[in-house]
């Protein structure tokens, strides 16, 4: 099979879950399939272009750089969304040029399967007629849930503006796409209802089990924390949730643990983030790690206190191939298989969150056994070879055919 796969970056430097799965997906399908991959290259990363070599066939760089969230540009972006019926998120992606190389693709070569990862990407395309269309998130979810929480008047009036112009867009391309990929069967069933889409398959999330298990010996160095918080910290939903945590349940905890440490490791935290540890010596912010299992294996607990976002957390599958326990609230281990309380403990409120992180730290024979069940739950029916399989099916029963 011919397949062309179009997507805003490359694969390399990994720090992103949605990276992650596309990453682990494409070096399986490029073990039987030719790949001819399209992405944006904003000259930021050395490895970026010659490393897609361990997942595709042939690559085209485009050469663009997205504007970073404190750079001029982006506040421009921001203020020309305030008027524009294209929601800002899409807006920021379109290129003339990758959307001129889509073209050309498209009308001289032969595809027997197209894939747009992610909604952004649909930007530069002539259509999505024919493709398949992989949505890691419900993006109108994600926006939805950041207007609900937003933290004044002027900012809820802008995000639900945008979340009503997602809906509108998001709609328009899953029913234009030949056939959906989604990450969950929430979201697949959200996606039915939102759009009145009917082509949609979900298919799980996966987890490397040999990557992650911890090793017979600790790491050298303290890479942990009693609490460790694993996500890239340029995405407004981890800020959002880490905020929540930092403000309202750490301190509920260090009533009983007054030493409570964190760790919050992830790329590009902003300057609010970077705060939190200037303030208190017991909170670590990494910034990008080159091997983010230290971190895990280090550590107690492994935390995910998400209030909006969507898709699913590849963070929670990785602590428990790594065998650690999780605390999560319920949007943050949305979309995955669990079974709370056994092999994952779920809380709502700040004082709930604190008590299920604190339960956990007493008990080291608490921690295993959770620990334990998240283990056989990921070994047992996650691997990436299962879940690349299902996409393949979805890919081989909808192949391309070049529009007229």
């Amino acid at each position: 099979m011919r397949l062309l796969w179009v997507n805003n970056i490359f694969l390399h430097p990994t720090t992103k879950g949605g990276q992650i799965r596309t990453l682990e997906m494409l070096r399986r399908l490029h073990e039987r399939h030719e790949i001819h991959y399209a992405a944006f290259d904003g000259g930021d990363s050395e490895e970026a272009v010659p490393r897609s070599r361990e997942y595709c066939t042939k690559a085209y760089p485009v050469p663009f750089e997205i504007a970073g969230k404190s750079s001029p540009r982006f506040y421009a972006q921001l203020l020309e969304g305030v008027a524009s019926t294209v929601p800002v998120v899409v807006a920021r992606k379109r290129s003339a040029e990758m959307r001129k190389l889509v073209c050309e693709l498209l009308a001289r070569q032969s595809f027997d399967s197209v894939v747009c990862d992610f909604l952004t990407p649909a930007v530069n395309f002539p259509s999505l007629a024919g493709t398949v269309l992989f949505q890691h998130n419900v993006e109108t979810t994600i926006w939805d849930r950041r207007a609900a929480n937003a933290r004044n008047a002027a900012e809820r009036w802008f995000l639900s503006r945008q979340a009503r112009l997602v809906r509108d867009y998001e709609g328009l391309k899953c029913r234009e796409a030949a056939h959906v990929a989604a990450v969950s069967e929430e979201d697949a069933a959200r996606m039915r209802e939102m759009f009145g889409v009917k082509q949609v398959t979900p298919i799980p999330t996966g987890v490397d089990l040999d990557y992650f298990a911890p090793p017979a010996e600790p790491p050298a160095g303290a890479h942990g924390a009693d609490l460790v918080f694993v996500g890239s910290m340029d995405w407004l939903p981890n800020v959002d949730g880490m905020r929540w945590f930092i403000e309202e349940s750490l301190p509920l905890i260090r009533q009983k643990r007054p030493g409570c440490s964190v760790v919050i490791a992830g790329r590009k935290p902003p300057e609010e983030v970077l705060g939190w540890a200037r303030r208190d010596p017991a909170i670590r912010v990494t910034g990008t790690v080159p091997d983010i299992r230290p971190y895990l294996w280090g550590s107690a607990v492994s935390i995910v206190p998400l209030r909006i976002g969507g898709g699913t957390r590849l963070k929670i599958y990785e602590a428990m191939a790594a065998r650690v326990p999780v605390v999560s609230t319920s949007i943050g281990a949305e979309g995955l298989t669990i079974n709370p309380p056994g092999d994952i403990r779920i809380a709502e409120s700040a004082a709930a969150f604190a008590e299920a992180c604190l339960r956990l730290l007493d008990s080291e024979q608490e921690r295993a056994a959770v620990a334990e069940a998240g283990w056989r739950l990921v070994s047992g029916q996650f691997s990436w070879e299962k879940v690349t399989a299902l996409f393949e099916d979805i890919l081989l029963a909808h192949p391309y055919r070049r529009q007229p």
